[in-house]
């Protein structure tokens, strides 16, 4: 069964413990917090604190997602912050192995996320010492888009290099993701799914993660 991770960027913010509470109680394993920088993604979102705030609300798996650049000057500081999984950008950087090495050394899970027009095959190299790989079906930065329909063959192509390489890192797909098109994400292989408005502005988020984890 796939996991959930609800993300934050779709949450009521005047209320954030208690939305985090809300889809924890509802059945969601992860919760998925979107750092942007202005830089890397056109547009600003979280830092340090929110993550440090949701760690004292919910003993949750923090679902850290670095859409920054030179996110190498940043992972002890979110390490420290609470985060249990740490997924920075394969375009972000040029060092992706030592940052692994480096994130595993604090103690965390580590992560790899490409953008929608970067290929499957530059992750080959790094899938056995990742614990999760992040497909972005979306461009990077903005919350509310729809699924770019290209993407889903993506992640059965990573699905298929760790099968060759007998590695399975959890593949996770973030972007525009429904109950009506989840189903050829996890088909392809996916494992981890990434849903903003589709879980927190639902009227009954329990009900909501349920329809997704019943497609599959």
């Amino acid at each position: 069964m796939i996991k959930l991770s609800p993300s934050i960027l779709a949450c009521d913010f005047s209320s954030f413990g208690t939305e985090i509470k809300k889809v924890e109680y509802a059945g969601a394993e992860y919760l998925h917090i979107d750092v942007m920088d202005g830089h890397f993604v056109p547009n600003i979102s979280f830092g340090l604190p929110i993550v440090e705030t949701a760690r004292k609300c919910s003993d949750m798996v923090l679902d850290v997602h670095l859409m920054i650049s030179n996110p190498e000057e940043y992972i002890d500081r979110f390490a420290a912050a609470g985060a249990d999984i740490i997924t920075f950008h394969y375009e972000a950087c040029n060092n992706q192995a030592q940052l692994i090495d480096k994130i595993h050394a604090l103690g965390k899970k580590a992560g790899i996320s490409i953008k929608p027009n970067t290929p499957a095959f530059v992750l080959e190299s790094f899938l056995p010492k990742l614990d999760l790989v992040l497909i972005m079906t979306v461009e990077p930065g903005f919350g509310g888009q729809k699924l770019i329909p290209e993407t889903v063959d993506k992640i059965g192509e990573v699905a298929q290099m760790c099968r060759k390489l007998g590695c399975s890192p959890e593949i996770e797909a973030d972007g525009g993701i429904t109950p009506e098109n989840v189903g050829a994400l996890v088909k392809k292989g996916a494992t981890v799914i990434v849903a903003g408005s589709a879980v927190f502005r639902a009227e009954n988020p329990k009900e909501a993660i349920e329809k997704f984890k019943s497609i599959t």
